[in-house]
Formats: structure tokens, sequence, C-alpha cells
């Protein structure tokens, strides 16, 4: 049995750029959630997408939750919520006491239907904001569901955290909504051990956020909070991570898409596979590489296959009107995502991976089809 193989987990430069902004922060004692690596952290990821301004969190779930209380969510509202995604997605809104509404996905993008989309804004017409995931690296089919929130005058978020540097028609998703938000969490195509940001062209929103992300504190002499406060904000040595991380983003997305192609052109022939999809205005960073299987072989066979070799691999997210907490919830759509959870498996994806690693995977799932 090889080395392990990892479905995708954290990868330093070979620069060492990470170590140089974390020893700056060492060395002027900036430890703390404040400091250079913070603001320029924020300036720099805001530049790299194309947004006007930044702020820098301790979790991409904490983006999601302060954009939708920045976009005026509260209790009771509506939120329109892909149900294929992870439980981060969703857990925000019901911080905020809202209420989710789960829409189902289609094939051609393996994100929100559109059509589905357009079904829930006509059974609650009221809904206060639409939060669009990413999945996988995979952008979903974004001039339809910004025509369709423009239409009804509702807050576009965009969870962008699994598809930093992935591009929408030639711009970066996350910056087409009024709010986008980003992970850097271990296994995401860069990382800061933990943290996460969120993009706004909305200037003063994002001010906002950030007063809140630091417990709300009044300008006073002494500690004055005039507004409920969350302990939020990334800290200085973490961002200083994330500085060197971004980088290398480029060459991250470059090798996710050179693992994804080696997977087509070594499985995309096996009969019942098939990659996930691909459409002619998506740029995806391929953060996990994923596919689904019809036929005899299921995705346990090959998941136990590769397990036995000491190689990680992945169900696809599980809906989350599926799920035990949000099952009580509304659902808008037919089985897509069901379909997709049951007949899908995400591959090893990680970007320390050699030619060598890959064959070993490849090597696995073919003898399940060539017994």
């Amino acid at each position: 049995m090889g080395d392990r193989i990892f479905l995708s987990s954290p990868h330093m430069s070979d620069e060492g750029y990470e170590m140089q902004y974390v020893k700056e922060a060492f060395d002027t004692n900036w430890i703390a959630p404040l400091g250079e690596n913070v603001n320029l952290f924020e300036n720099e990821l805001a530049g790299k997408v194309g947004s006007k301004a930044a702020a820098a969190l301790s979790s991409g779930t904490a983006a999601i939750h302060l954009a939708l209380k920045a976009a005026g969510v509260g209790e009771g509202d509506i939120v329109f919520c892909p149900t294929l995604t992870f439980s981060a997605t969703a857990n925000p809104i019901i911080y905020q006491n809202a209420i989710p509404v789960f829409i189902d996905s289609d094939y051609e993008t393996w994100n929100m239907s559109p059509k589905a989309l357009e079904e829930a804004f006509k059974k609650y017409p009221n809904v206060k904001a639409v939060l669009v995931v990413h999945l996988y690296g995979l952008s979903a089919d974004l001039d339809k569901i910004v025509e369709l929130c423009n239409n009804h005058n509702v807050v576009l978020i965009e969870d962008a955290a699994e598809s930093l540097g992935t591009y929408y028609k030639g711009k970066h998703t996350g910056t087409f909504g009024d709010y986008g938000i980003y992970s850097f969490n271990g296994n995401k195509i860069i990382t800061t051990s933990g943290g996460g940001m969120l993009v706004s062209d909305n200037e003063e929103r994002v001010a906002k956020v950030r007063f809140w992300a630091t417990q709300s504190r009044d300008t006073a002499r002494h500690y004055q909070h005039s507004e409920l406060g969350f302990n939020y904000r990334m800290s200085n040595v973490v961002a200083g991570i994330g500085r060197g991380q971004l980088k290398v983003l480029d060459q991250r997305v470059a090798k996710k898409k050179y693992i994804y192609e080696f997977y087509k052109s070594e499985l995309g022939n096996l009969q019942g596979i098939e990659l996930m999809p691909s459409n002619e205005w998506n740029d995806p960073n391929y953060w996990l590489s994923s596919m689904t299987i019809s036929g005899k072989v299921r995705p346990l066979d090959i998941m136990e296959a590769l397990e036995r070799e000491n190689i990680e691999a992945r169900p696809i997210w599980k809906p989350m009107h599926m799920q035990p907490f949000f099952k009580n919830y509304d659902f808008i759509g037919m089985d897509v995502s069901e379909k997709l959870f049951e007949n899908g498996v995400c591959l090893p994806s990680d970007t320390k991976m050699t030619d060598e690693e890959l064959e070993r995977i490849v090597s696995v799932i073919k003898g399940l089809w060539f017994k």
C-alpha cells in the first residue's frame, strides 16, 4: 500500500511566500485581528477578483452570515438556497432566524436550476435574498439567475467558497451578486488554515461588515456597543498566509485543471462514467474533480476500492432537504440533486499529487470495470 493520497489538502508555496508575511506579523508583534496583512490581503484579493472592497473574516461561514445580515435578512424572511451544497451555506440563514427554501440543481451545471428558481419566485414572491453556490468550482448559470433576481428586486449572494479562480464569461465568480464570499479552509484551492472573505462593490456595506465583525465597537474612548457584534475578524497571522497563497492561486488552478483533464482522458470512456459538466461560458477552477456513475459499479464500490489502497474519495454533497435538521423546510424542484448525490463521487484532487499517484488512482478505478 502506498502513501496516503488526500482528497484536497493544504499546499503551501514552494517559494515560501507565506512564511515571509507571517514572519513580518511576528516581527512587528501584530498577531491579533488587526495589522498590515489583514488590510493588504483584503486589498489584494479584491484586486484579484475585481471587486471594490473586501472584509477578511474568520471563516467563509462567517462571511455568509454577515452577507445575509448586510442584505437585511432577519427573522421570518425567506432565503432561497441551493439544496446541493455543504451545510455551511444554509446554516447562517438559521443564525438570522430566517427560513431557507431549498432549490434543486440542473444536470447542465450541477448548480441552482434557473427553472426551479423561477418556480420558487412564483410560490414565494416576497423572498428576501437568493444565495447561489458554485459547486466544486463549477459556476452556476449566472445570467439567468442574475436576471431573475433583478426582475424581482432581490439581493443575490454568491457562495464562491469552492470557486475562487473560476470565471463566468471572463469575470470572477463571487463578483456578480450584491455580495460574494470565499473560503480559505484547509481543503480549499488556497488556504489560510481557516478564514474567509466577503467582497462587494458596496463599500459602505463592507465597512459595516467589518464593524459588526469587530464586536460592533462604537467610536468612543470607552467600550461602547450600539449594535450586536461578532468576533469574526481574521487574524494578522492568518492573513499573512493568505497573502502568500494568493500569489500561487493561478498555479493551483492550472494543476486542478490538469488533474481533471487526466481523469477525463483516463476514465471518461468507461461505460457509465460521466465527468462533471463543463460549459463554454464557464472556466472552472476544478476544485474537486467529480463524476457520476450509472451501471453495476456504484460510487461506494469506487470509494471502498480506493480506501483499501489508502486513497481518499468522498460522496457528492448530500442535499440539504434530505438532511435531518433541514427536512421540514420547503424544497422546489424534481430529483436532480438527489440523483447526483446517489450516483456521484468526488475524486482525489490534491494539487501535490504526482502523475504516478494519478495513475495509481485510475488503475484502481479501471480495475472495477475490467475484473
